[in-house]
C-alpha cells in the first residue's frame, strides 16, 4: 500500500482494458467549477470501552450504560495539481464533502430539506405505513396493488419508465441514471428503497427527496383508494395492502402530481409479482444477479433471474450488466418471449477503463452509440464503474433507441453530481469511516475489492450486524482478506442476527482474537474509531445491514464525526 498522510484516503493507480494510453497519475479532469467536482458524502457519529474476556477468547463490553436510550424502534421496513500541499488538498477534499445530490456549497445540509413545520405531517404517513404488513413478508402478488391504481385513475401511465432490477447495484444504477436524464434536462422521478433515514428518501422529485407536505398531501389523496381495496382483501381472506404496495401506488401518484417527465424505478424485491411491476417499462434494466432471499425468489441462480425478468415487458428495450451463463439464458429467454431488444454488457457496451482519482475515479466506458472518455466518477470500485456504464447504456436506449450518443458535457455534469448514500460513503474523518450498504456476498465481495483498490489503510476495524436471513458467512469470508479486527453488534431491526450468535460465526471465519463483541451500536462505533485511530492510516467500515448503516449515518450527524 502506498504511504500518505492523509488517512488512507489516496488514489493508487489506474486499471485498462484495452490498448489506451496511460493518463498522467490518474488523476481526475477539471470541472468547469471546481476541479474537485462534486467528491462524496455525509457525515456520522461515535460512541461510548473496552471489553473484558468471557473466557471464550471473546471481548465483551462491560458497561451498564442504558442500551434502551440508543435502540430505536424496529424500521425493518424499511458509499490535482501535483505541485499542491497534501493541506490543500485536504481542505478542498473537506470542503467537496459538503455537497450532496448536486446541491452547490453553502446550502446547508440536506437534513434541511425535512427540518420543516411539515415534519410531523409525513412523520405521520411514516407511521400508518409502518402498520401494514413490512418488507420482510411482500406477497406475491399484483392484483391488489393494479385496482388501486386503477381507482386512482392508473397515475403510473402518466409517464414513460426505465424500470430496474437485479440483485446487486439497482440503487447505484438508478442514481446514476437519473443523475443523466436530470443533466438533459428532464424532470426525474425516482423510486428506490430502502431508506436510510428517512421515508421521504425513497421517493426523489428532480433530484431532491419529496417534501413532507407532498408527502402527506398524496398520501391523503391516496388512502382512501387504498382503504376501499383493503376491505375488499379483508373480506377474501387476503392480507391488506402491504407498506410496500401502499408506497409504490404513493410513488406513483407523487410522481404524476409532480408532474414528472420520466420515471426511473427500482424493485422492492423480485421482479414479476413486485408491486411496482404494474407499470410497463420502456426501459428493462438488470443489474447483476446472484443469490440473495432464496426463501421468496428461489434457490438457485437461474430461479431468481425468472422471477426478475418478469419486469420485461412486450417490445421493451432491455440493458443487462455481465452475468452469469444460467441467468443470461433466462433473461434471454424472456427478452424472445416478449419480443424485446437484448444488449448485454461486455457484447454491446462496456467500461474501457478505470482509474482512481481524488474522491472516486476516472472511467471510460464504450456505450451503445458513443465512447465517453475519462469521465469523473465520485464513488468508489469497479462493481460502480460497472454501474455507470450499464446506466450510460439504459439513458441511450430510452433518449435514442441507442442509436444516439449522449453529449459529452451533459454526461460529464451528470457523472460529477451522482451520489449514492451508503454506498462506500464517506461519513467520518479522524479517523475515517466509511458505511456500505453491503448485505450478500456478492456486494460484500465488491466492497473489499474496492477497499483494496481504491484505499491505502493500514488497519479497517469492521463494525457488522447482518439479518438473520442473509448469508453471514458467505459475506465475512469475503471481508475477512482486508478487515483487521470485527466488532460484532447488533441494529435496531427486530430481523438482526443477535450479536453473540453472528460472534460465533465470525469467530469461526476470522478467529477469536480478531473479535469483539458489543450489544450498543454506539458503543461499538467508538470502540471502533479508538482501535482505528492507534494506527496512522486506520479506518473504520460499518458494514452487513442497511439498518446498521442508516444509523451510523444519523449517529455520525449528530456528533459531528466530519467537522
Amino acid at each position: 500500500m502506498s504511504d500518505s498522510g492523509n488517512g488512507g484516503l489516496v488514489p493508487k493507480g489506474r486499471k485498462n482494458n484495452d490498448d489506451e494510453p496511460e493518463l498522467d497519475g490518474g488523476r481526475a479532469p477539471r470541472n468547469p467549477d471546481d476541479e474537485f467536482a462534486t467528491l462524496y458524502d455525509e457525515p456520522i457519529g461515535a460512541g461510548p470501552g473496552y471489553g473484558d474476556d468471557q473466557g471464550d477468547g471473546v471481548h465483551r463490553d462491560t458497561s451498564t450504560a442504558d442500551r434502551s436510550d440508543y435502540v430505536e424502534d424496529d424500521d425493518d421496513i424499511f458509499g490535482e495539481d501535483e505541485d499542491r500541499s497534501e493541506f490543500e488538498l485536504a481542505d478542498a477534499y473537506d470542503e467537496q464533502l459538503a455537497v450532496r445530490d448536486g446541491a452547490d456549497p453553502g446550502e446547508g445540509d440536506a437534513d434541511d430539506d425535512f427540518d420543516d413545520e411539515f415534519v410531523e405531517a409525513g412523520d405521520e404517513v411514516y407511521a400508518e405505513l409502518v402498520s401494514r404488513l413490512g418488507e420482510a413478508s411482500p406477497q406475491p402478488r399484483l392484483a391488489a396493488t393494479r385496482q388501486v391504481v386503477e381507482l386512482l385513475g392508473d397515475p403510473h401511465r402518466a409517464y414513460p419508465i426505465i424500470h430496474l432490477t437485479g440483485t446487486n447495484g439497482k440503487t447505484s444504477t438508478s442514481r446514476i441514471v437519473e443523475s443523466i436524464l436530470r443533466a438533459y434536462g428532464l424532470r426525474t422521478g425516482l423510486f428506490t428503497s430502502p431508506h436510510l433515514e428517512r421515508l421521504n428518501e425513497r421517493i426523489m422529485i428532480d433530484g431532491k427527496p419529496i417534501s413532507n407536505e407532498s408527502l402527506a398531501a398524496n398520501w391523503a389523496d391516496v388512502k382512501p383508494f387504498i382503504e376501499i381495496v383493503d376491505a375488499q382483501l379483508t373480506a377474501a381472506g387476503e392480507p391488506r395492502i402491504t407498506f410496500f404496495e401502499a408506497l409504490t401506488v404513493l410513488a406513483y401518484a407523487s410522481f404524476a402530481d409532480a408532474p414528472i417527465d420520466v420515471g426511473v424505478i427500482e424493485v422492492g424485491m423480485g421482479g414479476e409479482w413486485d408491486s411496482t411491476n404494474v407499470a410497463d417499462g420502456q426501459v428493462a434494466v438488470i443489474t447483476p444477479i446472484s443469490l440473495d432471499h432464496t426463501r421468496r425468489l428461489g434457490n438457485t441462480v437461474a430461479e431468481i433471474a425468472r422471477t426478475k425478468s418478469g419486469i420485461i415487458k412486450p417490445a421493451a428495450q432491455v440493458v443487462s450488466a455481465r452475468q452469469v451463463p444460467e441467468v443470461l439464458a433466462e433473461l434471454k429467454r424472456a427478452a424472445e418471449l416478449t419480443e424485446s431488444s437484448f444488449l448485454v454488457e461486455d457484447a454491446e457496451f462496456q467500461v474501457l477503463s478505470t482509474s482512481v482519482a481524488v474522491g472516486g475515479q476516472v472511467v471510460s466506458i464504450k456505450g451503445l452509440a458513443g465512447t465517453y472518455r475519462d469521465l469523473f466518477l465520485p464513488l468508489y470500485g469497479d462493481h460502480q464503474a460497472q454501474n455507470a456504464a450499464v446506466a450510460v447504456a439504459a439513458v441511450e436506449s430510452f433518449l435514442g433507441g441507442g442509436a444516439n450518443a449522449l453529449v459529452d458535457d451533459v454526461l460529464t455534469e451528470a457523472f460529477a453530481t451522482v451520489t449514492s448514500p451508503g454506498r462506500l460513503q464517506l461519513i467520518g474523518t479522524e479517523p475515517t469511516v466509511l458505511v456500505d450498504a453491503a448485505h450478500n456476498p456478492g456486494g460484500a465481495l465488491a466492497l473489499a475489492a474496492a477497499l483494496k483498490e481504491y484505499f491505502s489503510f493500514d488497519k479497517i476495524v469492521a463494525v457488522v450486524s447482518i439479518l438473520d436471513d442473509k448469508d453471514a458467512e458467505g459475506i465475512l469470508r469475503a471481508l475477512d482478506p482486508v478487515v483487521s479486527e470485527f466488532i460484532v453488534t447488533q441494529s435496531s431491526s427486530e430481523r438482526a442476527t443477535n450479536a453473540d450468535e453472528l460472534a460465533s460465526v465470525v469467530v469461526g471465519v476470522a478467529g477469536a482474537d480478531r473479535v469483539i463483541v458489543e450489544l450498543d451500536p454506539r458503543e461499538a462505533a467508538r470502540l471502533a474509531r479508538d482501535s482505528a485511530a492507534e494506527s496512522e492510516r486506520g479506518a473504520v467500515l460499518v458494514t452487513g445491514s442497511i439498518t446498521l448503516v442508516g444509523e451510523m449515518i444519523t449517529l455520525a450527524a449528530e456528533e459531528e464525526w466530519k467537522p
